[in-house]
C-alpha cells in the first residue's frame, strides 16, 4: 500500500519559524513570498504523488537492465514517461539563474521539493538531485563557455549530471585515485583514463547526454588530494560524437533498485578543465555540500512516507483490548491499535524527530539563501558559519534517524510491515544507502569535530552558541515557554560542557579519542540544535489558534520530554572516551 500527502502545513509552518521573510524581503526573490512559494510546493506536491509515487513500487521490483553488448542501461518501465512529465513541469529549474533558463528562485525551495520527491520515488529522484549538484558546481567554477555549453541543457533537464570519485582502491581516501588525464595536443581539452565505481545514474535512457564531473590527475600532479584536478567529460560530444565513457556493469544493490549505479570505465574520453589545475577538490566539494544537504533530507522524506504509512496501518487494523477500560469499544471484539500506550510511542518518535528534522533542515537551507544574497557581509558570514557547521550534521543524523524512524514505522505495522504490501520494507531497503554515499556518517562526524568546529577559532559554534544562548535568555522570564526552554538550556549546557571539557581537551592531545566519540557527539549536538528550533516553534505555536498549532505543541512538548534526554546518554558514552574499545587486541575481535 502506497501512501502520501505532501506534508504542505508543516513545511510552511517551519520556512515561517525558520526566517524565510528574510529571503522573502530581498528584491531578487521579491515574486517568491512565502504564498507563493507554497503554491508551487503545493503543485510539486500533487505531481509527486500521482505522478512518481505510482511508479515507486513497481520500479522496485522490476530494478533497470544492462546489455553488455551496448554497454547501455535501460531504466524501469514508466520512467521515460516520468521524466517526459517532470521535465514539462520545470521544476528543476526553479532555483537556478534566469539567464540559463532556471526561473531564480531561492535555493530553499529546491529542499524542499527534494523531500517530497524523494518521499515518493527516491530513486527516480536522485537523477535530478545530482544534475542539480552538477549544475551548482558549475555556476561557481565552469568557464563562461562552459557555463553557456552546458547549463541550459541540464537545467532544462534536457541532460542529466553525474559525480564521478570514488575508485576500486579508493572511497574516502581520494588522494588515492589514478584516473589521469593527459592534455590533447593543439586543443583546450584532455584524454581521461581511468575506472569509476558505484556511479549514480552514469547510464541510462532518460536523456541522450549526460555530463560527467570527473575527478582525475594531471601528469604533474603533485601526490594526494592536492594533486586532484576535476573535468567535464559528457557522454555526447558537441559534434555529436560518442565520447569514449561507457558503463562497464552494475552494482546488484539492498535498495534503490531502479537507480543505476555504474561502473564507468573512461577510454580516453575528452573532458575539459573545471576551475584551476590540482584545485579539484575545491569545485567537487561544491558539489558534494549540496549533495550532503539533500541526503540528510532523504531521511525526512522517507521517515514521512513510512510514519504516513504506519499511521493508516494503525488506524485500521484491530488486536487486544485497551489497557484502560473506558477506551475499549464495548461493539468490538479487539481495539484499534492506536489505543495502545507503545504503538503511540513508536509513532510519536517518528513524529516528533520528522517534525524536528523538517525544522532543521528548513533553517539551514534559509541560511544558504541568507549566505549569498544577504547585503550585509557580517551577516552573511554568521549564515554561511550555521551552513557549514550544520551540513555534516544534517547529513549524518537526519539519515541515521530516518532509518531508524522507518524501522520504528515497520515496527508499527508488525508483519506486515516487513511485507512488499505496505511498501515499508522497500522505504527501509531505500534508506540504508544515505548513511554510506556523500561521505559516510562517521566521515561527517570527524569532518564536524576536525574541520567545522575548530575552523576560524571556533567562529562557528560561537555563532550557534550565540543564536541559542539569546533564545534562552529572552524567555528565561515567560513561565509558559518553562518547558520548552529548561530542557534545551540543559541540554546546550551539556553540549557546552562535553565539547570543551571532554572533546577538545581529549581530542587536542590524542586523534584516537575524538575519533572513539565523534559519532555520539554528533548526535548529542543535532538533538540539542533541533530542541532549540522547536522551542522557537513552541513560542509561536502558542501565540496561534486553531488544532495544528494544539497539535504542534504536543509532539514538541513530547520531543523535550521523550527524545531531547537522549542527550545523557550520549554524554556518558561520549565521557567514557576510547579506553574501553581501544582495550581489545586484534586477535580478539
Amino acid at each position: 500500500m502506497q501512501t502520501y500527502k505532501a506534508p504542505v502545513r508543516d513545511i510552511r509552518f517551519s520556512l515561517e519559524t525558520m526566517g524565510y521573510d528574510k529571503i522573502a524581503n530581498f528584491s531578487q526573490f521579491e515574486d517568491y513570498d512565502i504564498d507563493t512559494l507554497m503554491s508551487i510546493v503545493e503543485e510539486a506536491g500533487k505531481f509527486c504523488t500521482n505522478e512518481m509515487l505510482p511508479t515507486n513500487s513497481a520500479a522496485d521490483q522490476e530494478g533497470v537492465h544492462y546489455n553488455p553488448e551496448t554497454m547501455e542501461v535501460t531504466t524501469p518501465k514508466g520512467f521515460k514517461e516520468l521524466w517526459a512529465k517532470f521535465r514539462e513541469g520545470e521544476f528543476a529549474a526553479m532555483p537556478h539563474p534566469v539567464e540559463y533558463g532556471g526561473h531564480g528562485a531561492p535555493m530553499t525551495l529546491a529542499f524542499i521539493m527534494s523531500e517530497l520527491s524523494t518521499a515518493t520515488n527516491k530513486s527516480f529522484s536522485m537523477c535530478p538531485g545530482l544534475t542539480q549538484g552538477l549544475v551548482d558546481a558549475l555556476i561557481h567554477w565552469g568557464s563562461d563557455e562552459q557555463k553557456k555549453t552546458y547549463l541550459p541543457p541540464l537545467i532544462s533537464c534536457e541532460y542529466t549530471g553525474t559525480m564521478c570519485l570514488t575508485e576500486p582502491q579508493c572511497g574516502t581516501d581520494l588522494g588515492l585515485l589514478t584516473t589521469k588525464a593527459e592534455p590533447i595536443e593543439g586543443r583546450d581539452a584532455y584524454s581521461l583514463t581511468g575506472t569509476k565505481i558505484w556511479i549514480t545514474f552514469g547510464e541510462h535512457d532518460l536523456t541522450e547526454n549526460i555530463v560527467h564531473l570527473v575527478l582525475a590527475r594531471l601528469p604533474d600532479a603533485p601526490e594526494g588530494i592536492r594533486g586532484i584536478s576535476t573535468f567535464i567529460v559528457p557522454k555526447i560530444l558537441e559534434n555529436g560524437e560518442r565520447n569514449p565513457i561507457y558503463c562497464g556493469g552494475l552494482e546488484h544493490k539492498m535498495g534503490i533498485h531502479a537507480s543505476p549505479t555504474c561502473v564507468m570505465n573512461l577510454e580516453g574520453a575528452e573532458g575539459y578543465l573545471v576551475g584551476e589545475p590540482h584545485k579539484g577538490m575545491k569545485v567537487m566539494f561544491t558539489m558534494m555540500n549540496a549533495a550532503r544537504l539533500s541526503v540528510g533530507i532523504e531521511g525526512i522524506a522517507l521517515s514521512e512516507i513510512s510514519y504516513q504509512t504506519a499511521l493508516a496501518f494503525a488506524k485500521d487494523r484491530t488486536q487486544m483490548r485497551a489497557l484502560d477500560p473506558a477506551k475499549r469499544d464495548p461493539n468490538a471484539k479487539a481495539d484499534n491499535i492506536l489505543v495502545h500506550p507503545d504503538v503511540r510511542r513508536m509513532l510519536l518518535n517518528v513524529k516528533a524527530s520528522t517534525e524536528g528534522m523538517r525544522a532543521l533542515s528548513s533553517w539551514v537551507a534559509v541560511n544558504i539563501d541568507v549566505g549569498v544574497n544577504h547585503p550585509d557581509e557580517a551577516v552573511r558570514q554568521e549564515a554561511n558559519d550555521i551552513v557549514a557547521l550544520f551540513t555534516p550534521i544534517v547529513k549524518s543524523y537526519c539519515t541515521e534517524r530516518g532509518f531508524w524512524n522507518v524501522s520504528e514505522a515497520m515496527q508499527v505495522c508488525g508483519g506486515s510491515g516487513y511485507t512488499t504490501d505496505w511498501c515499508i520494507e522497500q522505504y527501509l531497503r531505500d534508506m540504508r544507502i544515505a548513511l554510506i554515499y556523500e561521505g559516510t556518517n562517521h566521515i561527517q562526524a570527524l569532518d564536524l569535530i576536525g574541520r567545522k568546529l575548530p575552523a576560524k577559532g571556533g567562529r562557528a559554534m560561537m555563532a550557534f552558541n550565540k543564536q541559542i544562548t539569546e533564545f534562552i535568555r529572552s524567555n528565561k522570564d515567560d513561565e509558559s515557554m518553562a518547558p520548552f526552554v529548561n530542557p534545551v538550556k540543559e541540554a546546550s549546557k551539556l553540549l557546552s560542557d562535553i565539547t570543551m571539557k571532554t572533546l577538545m581537551a581529549k581530542a587536542a592531545k590524542d586523534p584516537e579519542e575524538g575519533g572513539a566519540v565523534a559519532s555520539n557527539y554528533l548526535n548529542l549536538f543535532a538533538l540539542t540544535a533541533i530542541g532549540y528550533l522547536l522551542g522557537q516553534q513552541a513560542k509561536v505555536a502558542m501565540q496561534r489558534e486553531g488544532k495544528f498549532y494544539t497539535t504542534k505543541l504536543k509532539t514538541i512538548r513530547f520531543y523535550m520530554e521523550n527524545i531531547l534526554p537522549e542527550v545523557h546518554s550520549l554524554a556518558a558514552i561520549i565521557k567514557a572516551g576510547k579506553a574501553n574499545m581501544m582495550a581489545f587486541e586484534v586477535d580478539e575481535f
